[in-house]
């Protein structure tokens, strides 16, 4: 069995383990590491299983949550499904986890159940006032496979969800995000039913998030990521948001990568020392 979300471990005692020769990688990771270390004092490994992603950002996001986002308040939120499905027909061919010995029921009543999973877990432990509390209910979800996976399910279809209301808005004449253009400008993706049935579809199955699929993740949740990739240090890269433009009153969720396919979570942030 493994940890979903392992135990902290001191960032650069984690370093010294995984980084040890005298490789020009191994320098630059270690440099990158050091850097992560004047902002954060601990670091917990991620499950890698191409949901790594999904993992890393919900974790983070729930363990600092303090309050519901308004997105996950409004009434329709869970007619979501049910909505979509009746302009769109393709969602049809939505790929649903398959859990072993249960029948799988109507798509939009499956997903429907995923929607209110996550505003009930988001709901309850964001009202766990004790930040020792906070963890101990976060470490407890992440441990439980049926629900852990039912969420990430839950934040795929708020991803579709928003691709198609960028897609629609950019069809209308209406201002998108950079990114939007770059999300329909791939071969493969240049609609969200293909965004669906070639990416979508495979992440956790036979693929992660790629780049650009982090920034449509970031605009689902109304969060910024912030990712130090180390493998960047150096650059103007090192630390990236997704988007670049957050809005001010997104929360700022940080996570670690060295190669842009597995992500860690940075824990513990240090004292800033005062100038």
């Amino acid at each position: 069995y493994k940890l979903s979300v392992s135990p902290e471990m001191d960032i650069m005692e984690y370093c010294r383990k995984e980084w040890r020769g005298n490789t020009p990688t191994a320098k630059k990771m270690r440099k990158g590491y050091e850097a992560v270390a004047q902002k954060f004092a601990s670091i917990r490994r991620i499950r890698g299983d191409n949901y790594c992603a999904f993992r890393a950002t919900l974790f983070q996001a729930l363990s600092q949550a303090t309050q519901l986002p308004r997105w996950l308040q409004s009434e329709d939120f869970t007619m979501l499904p049910e909505n979509l499905l009746s302009r769109y027909d393709w969602i049809k061919q939505w790929r649903l986890r398959q859990k072993p010995g249960k029948r799988m029921g109507e798509i939009s009543d499956e997903i429907k159940e995923y929607l209110i999973l996550l505003r009930k877990k988001w709901k309850n432990i964001s009202e766990i006032k004790g930040s020792l509390e906070k963890q101990e209910a976060c470490d407890k979800l992440f441990k439980n496979e049926e629900e852990e996976y039912s969420l990430y399910e839950a934040l795929k279809f708020l991803m579709l969800n928003t691709a198609i209301e960028l897609y629609n808005a950019d069809k209308s004449g209406r201002r998108v995000p950079v990114f939007s253009w770059l999300l329909f400008a791939r071969d493969t993706s240049s609609n969200p039913c293909q965004l669906m049935h070639n990416h979508l579809n495979h992440i956790g199955h036979s693929g992660g998030l790629e780049q650009v699929e982090m920034f449509l993740l970031a605009y689902a949740l109304q969060y910024t990521i912030q990712v130090y990739r180390l493998y960047k240090y150096s650059t103007d890269e090192f630390i990236t948001l997704y988007p670049n433009d957050p809005e001010e009153d997104w929360p700022v969720v940080t996570l670690i990568t060295e190669d842009d396919r597995h992500y860690n979570i940075p824990v513990r942030m240090c004292q800033e020392t005062m100038l």
